[in-house]
């Protein structure tokens, strides 16, 4: 497997593939993840686990939590030198849309090898959301992914827009897997690849077991209880959750959990609009207490719109039996039961009275005992064991023409 970020650092992809890691390995798989080095606190974790092969990196945040190697033949020689250690590869499964990207496509070619890639990345909204000259940045990394892959198929694919990036790198995959139906029929639309199968990632059987058997019979007293969790940056839009809040108007408690570059202005907004004693912000946590939560809760907040390619959160509240209010109506869809689902115009002030409507339809279901259930089958779904099982048919299907 190939990552542009280490898998033992914070992330939703991250968190995926050491999970997809441990139920490979459980099944008699031998698995090596291939990705940057980690630098600061992170790199005490598992250092001597002989199933990452770490690439040469440089730290790119200031809590040197993130890094970026360069895909060059140094790379490729070293990732060469450390898989002679390792067991004959059959299939190169490339989780990674930039510099491990480039890195995984070289690999498999050099080695006559099926690859799947698995696109958790909204490279579009995603730099849209967070660089202020979205356009530059895709003409660079467009120019990057022509020279990085010269001589093979993904290096002759022409445009500068994003679309035109993944198909560069999904015209040299066997398959390519989405984390929802919402993103794989974009990634059609758009001509990245045809059929897109769809794999959800999912969650620990044992974790989620261990929490459903904590959940108690009877809900606990008290105003409606919200959750809102994640990343603290704009694309997420916890900001404007808390102005929702705020015009909502209904007692309530809502635990903001995460952390990230918007907390201190998130204090600041709750600080302005009085919010104090119905907003409380419990910063990063473990998983596990995070699934706790959610269970305790009575109903997950998400917020982001257009961003998630799945949108991890309102699928582990749905595991847990938790209903969600749901910003994006392509996640709602894909929840189908079990949800709010708030007017998201193309205006953010409407949108903010949007979700205002929405939290006030959640709070008076919740207090009157007829809040909508999830769907029951995304428990079963949802789970890890499942999710491994359709990837394995993935890489049965790409690996068997390949022998």
């Amino acid at each position: 497997m190939f990552a542009d970020q280490h898998v033992e650092t914070l992330g939703g992809a991250q968190v995926s593939m050491r999970l997809q890691r441990r139920f490979l390995e459980r099944a008699g798989h031998t698995v090596t993840v291939v990705a940057p080095r980690r630098h600061g606190a992170r790199a005490a974790i598992n250092p001597d686990d002989p199933g990452y092969l770490d690439v040469p990196s440089i730290p790119v945040t200031a809590d040197r939590e993130y890094g970026f190697s360069w895909p060059g033949r140094r790379a490729d020689a070293l990732i060469d030198r450390g898989m002679q250690a390792r067991p004959a590869v059959d299939l190169v499964h490339v989780q990674a849309d930039f510099w491990a990207g480039f890195l995984g496509y070289r690999f498999a070619a050099r080695h006559g090898l099926p690859a799947v890639h698995t696109m958790h990345n909204h490279v579009d909204a995603g730099l849209a959301a967070n660089t202020p000259t979205p356009g530059a940045v895709l003409w660079a990394l467009n120019a990057w992914r022509r020279v990085a892959l010269r001589g093979l198929p993904g290096g002759a694919v022409r445009g500068w827009d994003a679309w035109a990036h993944l198909r560069g790198l999904a015209i040299g995959a066997a398959a390519v897997t989405a984390p929802s139906s919402h993103f794989a029929r974009r990634l059609e639309r758009h001509g990245v690849f045809d059929p897109v199968d769809v794999v959800w990632n999912g969650i620990d059987d044992e974790l989620l077991d261990a929490v459903l058997a904590d959940v108690p019979a009877e809900r606990r007293p008290g105003p409606p209880r919200f959750v809102w969790l994640g990343r603290m940056s704009p694309e997420k839009r916890l900001l404007p959750f808390l102005e929702a809040v705020a015009e909502a108007g209904v007692t309530c408690e809502v635990e903001v959990i995460g952390g990230g570059a918007q907390l201190a202005p998130a204090r600041r907004l709750v600080a302005r609009r009085g919010l104090e004693r119905t907003v409380r912000f419990a910063g990063r946590m473990p998983y596990e207490q995070v699934l706790h939560r959610l269970a305790d809760a009575d109903a997950l907040v998400q917020t982001s719109i257009g961003f998630e390619t799945q949108g991890m959160t309102p699928f582990e509240a749905a595991s847990l039996g938790t209903p969600s209010v749901v910003s994006d109506p392509d996640i709602a869809a894909e929840l189908g039961a079990g949800v709010w689902r708030a007017d998201s115009p193309a205006d953010e002030p409407g949108r903010v009275r949007g979700l205002a409507a929405a939290l006030r339809r959640a709070a008076a279901d919740i207090e009157a005992g007829t809040a909508p259930l999830p769907d029951p089958g995304i428990g079963a779904e949802f789970r890890q064991s499942s999710r491994t099982a359709a990837m394995l048919a993935i890489y049965d299907r790409v690996v068997s023409p390949a022998r």
